[in-house]
């Protein structure tokens, strides 16, 4: 009965005060409530959250080649395509709303607002005509020119132009001879200089070209009048409806198109990003450098995460359990180990009579 009545108190202890009375160092679990979250906080961050600790099972675990292999495998680049394709319908779904192509229609409209045409178009061109780009895109341009001249309907139809202003000619009937001979003699001239333009760099009309191109771009940036027609025509595309309607339209037939494809059995957007995970996953698992690399990279990049992490870790689990109610917590941590707490009091029991039984053995023999 003390051993029984002893381990009582002491379980009862624990959790609430025995009978009531409001003995010293009873109720532990519920006057320490906030001291145990802290110290559970500490102990989870010290214990499993601290950088030399993760770093190892990090090493250990080999991040890179356990990707490499789940994508490797069919059934989960399936499932990873299942995943993205739910996640886009339902994206989908919540971007096809009025609220939401009002808002990117003013935003398309603000941000035109904030645009320089004039000096935007001039650094496109900038860059479009850097290493000489330009000279490769007038290369094509002569080409085609040059196609088209040399064209049957092309020259048919210079002939009959240079003929109606011959008209000297005609009553000889010489206004088709001179006509053709003209022709022939400008498409032999064009083809010519094409000829020439292709086989020198520095051929005078390429340098001209060049030299137009560098002022048009320097007049775009810096001439007074070319902002002002930027303005004038950035002004005009916001203030045309048209603009409001056309990105309302095209954003409803992306959305439209998506739809369509995603609800398909055989999509073709889902088709490819299995094929695409599946084909990352094989290249992963083939190239040793570049597993070793993301290893690197995460190895690299976790004690910078931990360390920002794992403080406010510590500070949520101790709000958690500071947010908690003594009276609910002691009730499920005694729901929980209740079965354990039968035991301990059942042992209780059991090892208090069998001290008992000792000691009155031995009094009894001492006695004899």
């Amino acid at each position: 009965m003390i051993g029984a009545i002893a381990d009582w108190f002491a379980v009862v202890a624990l959790f609430r005060h025995p009978l009531g009375l409001p003995i010293p160092h009873t109720a532990i679990i519920p006057a320490n409530k906030d001291r145990i979250g802290a110290k559970l906080a500490g102990f989870i961050c010290n214990n499993f959250l601290s950088t030399p600790q993760v770093l190892a099972k990090l090493e250990q675990l080999d991040p890179a080649a356990r990707l490499a292999h789940w994508l490797s495998a069919p059934e989960h680049a399936a499932k990873l395509g299942e995943h993205l394709v739910a996640a886009a319908r339902y994206g989908l779904s919540a971007f096809d709303d009025a609220r939401v192509r009002d808002f990117l229609g003013r935003i398309a409209t603000a941000g035109l607002a904030q645009v320089d045409i004039s000096r935007l178009a001039g650094q496109a061109l900038d860059a479009l005509t850097s290493d000489g780009r330009h000279q490769a895109l007038l290369d094509d341009v002569l080409a085609q020119v040059a196609g088209v001249v040399e064209g049957d309907e092309v020259q048919e139809q210079i002939t009959e132009a240079i003929a109606r202003e011959i008209k000297a000619l005609r009553y000889v009937g010489l206004d088709q001879v001179a006509a053709k001979l003209a022709t022939r003699k400008i498409v032999a001239a064009v083809a010519r200089t094409i000829a020439e333009m292709a086989a020198e760099p520095a051929h005078p009309l390429r340098l001209r070209f060049d030299v137009f191109m560098h002022v048009f771009i320097a007049k775009l940036k810096t001439d007074p009048e070319f902002h002002r027609r930027g303005e004038a025509i950035r002004a005009e595309l916001q203030a045309h409806p048209a603009l409001g309607d056309y990105l309302h339209g095209l954003w409803g037939e992306l959305l439209a198109w998506l739809h369509d494809d995603l609800a398909k059995i055989d999509s073709g957007i889902r088709q490819r990003i299995v094929a695409m995970a599946g084909a990352l996953g094989a290249r992963l698992a083939a190239d040793e450098a570049m597993r070793r690399w993301i290893n690197e990279q995460i190895v690299d990049a976790a004690p910078r995460t931990i360390e920002r992490y794992r403080e406010d870790i510590r500070r949520y689990i101790v709000e958690r359990v500071e947010a908690w109610n003594a009276d609910e917590m002691t009730l499920e941590l005694e729901r929980n180990i209740g079965r354990d707490l039968q035991f301990i009091r059942v042992n209780g029991t059991l090892v208090g009579g069998l001290v008992g039984l000792i000691i009155h053995a031995l009094t009894q023999v001492t006695r004899a």
